[in-house]
């Protein structure tokens, strides 16, 4: 069999289908004046209300160089074109670090597993530290292959911390407008999760097409806030308010954010989590990088925090780490093939 008989050249299956997203149902908001004190409010205010409408915006100025994203885009693109035995050296393990092949994420409620190949990190650690000493769920130290691929821990590592300092930062304006207190969110990052994924989707093959195969299936995400760069092939599709599946097309220059789960129980259910989906209907490979801005693996997860007359016997706090975890085993084959 060739690859053109395998492949879709252009797919856009039937089951795929969305519609090109309305001006302004996913907004793009402007964070420049986002270190300006007597600005923040404002800004916290946009966010919020598309953070209670969609679950999703778009962000522009928001300072991150344009050259950092370049250079973590490339790496991603140039790490996933080495040898299968090379990744392989670096196999996922149950801290969700390293290198996952295809066939190992299988979504909650999904028919089949996703077209997709991951690579995992999350916040540098070191074996003898104290909190991978205790066991904390996903602290746990990186699996970069420096002995083969030493770029990608150099180009991966500034992109990452860069993002995680936006991601507080948007935090803390979502805060501001929620009329919280901002320290909420600062405490809890001094020793965040952080988890990031480099995601390559190949191109649709036949047999792809045939099991209604997506290269993300339908899900909402499990942490608090995602901060997502994209290539410009799109793909990325959200479940609107309507029930109506829309595309949310690359814009340059601007990360896609959305809201988690985490992060609607944290609000009480006043910020919403939306699911979405990722399908690679293009005749090229897709890459992106999701950065998931979570706090410290034991972050006290409260909706009281932002809403004091909050229920938590029906909506009961979680602690962070646990959660997420929790999620993952749930999610991804590999925990199962090694518990057994």
């Amino acid at each position: 069999m060739t690859s053109n008989d395998r492949t879709i050249q252009g797919a856009s299956p039937d089951y795929a289908r969305a519609h090109r997203v309305l001006v302004n149902e996913i907004p793009v908001i402007d964070l420049s004046g986002i270190n300006d004190p007597a600005q923040r409010k404002d800004i916290g205010r946009q966010l919020v209300a598309a953070a209670t409408q969609i679950g999703f915006f778009y962000v522009s100025g928001h300072g991150i160089a344009s050259s950092l994203c370049s250079l973590a885009m490339q790496a991603s693109r140039d790490f996933f074109t080495m040898p299968q035995q090379v990744k392989a050296g670096i196999t996922v393990d149950q801290h969700q670090r390293g290198w996952m092949a295809q066939g190992l994420t299988n979504l909650e409620g999904a028919a089949t597993h996703d077209a997709k190949e991951v690579f995992f990190w999350g916040r540098d650690v070191d074996a003898d530290d104290p909190d991978v000493v205790a066991g904390l769920p996903l602290v746990h130290p990186n699996q970069w292959p420096d002995a083969k691929a030493p770029f990608l821990r150099e180009a991966i590592s500034p992109y990452y911390q860069a993002v995680m300092a936006l991601g507080v930062k948007i935090l803390e304006c979502l805060a501001l407008g929620l009329d919280g207190d901002p320290k909420i969110f600062t405490s809890a990052y001094d020793k965040p999760l952080g988890r990031g994924q480099l995601v390559y989707y190949p191109v649709l093959e036949r047999a792809d097409v045939e099991a209604e195969r997506f290269g993300a299936a339908a899900h909402t995400d499990f942490g608090v806030l995602t901060v997502l760069l994209q290539d410009n092939l799109g793909g990325l599709q959200v479940l609107n308010s309507a029930g109506t599946w829309i595309e949310v097309a690359p814009i340059a220059d601007t990360f896609v954010c959305n809201i988690g789960d985490l992060l609607e129980l944290w609000t009480n259910g006043q910020l919403i989590s939306t699911r979405h989906r990722v399908i690679n209907r293009s005749p090229e490979a897709r890459f992106s990088i999701p950065i998931f801005c979570d706090p410290a693996s034991e972050t006290i997860v409260n909706p009281r925090d932002f809403d004091r007359n909050a229920d938590t016997e029906a909506l009961p706090a979680v602690v962070a780490g646990a959660y997420i975890m929790g999620k993952n085993r749930a999610n991804f084959s590999h925990y199962s093939k090694q518990d057994s």
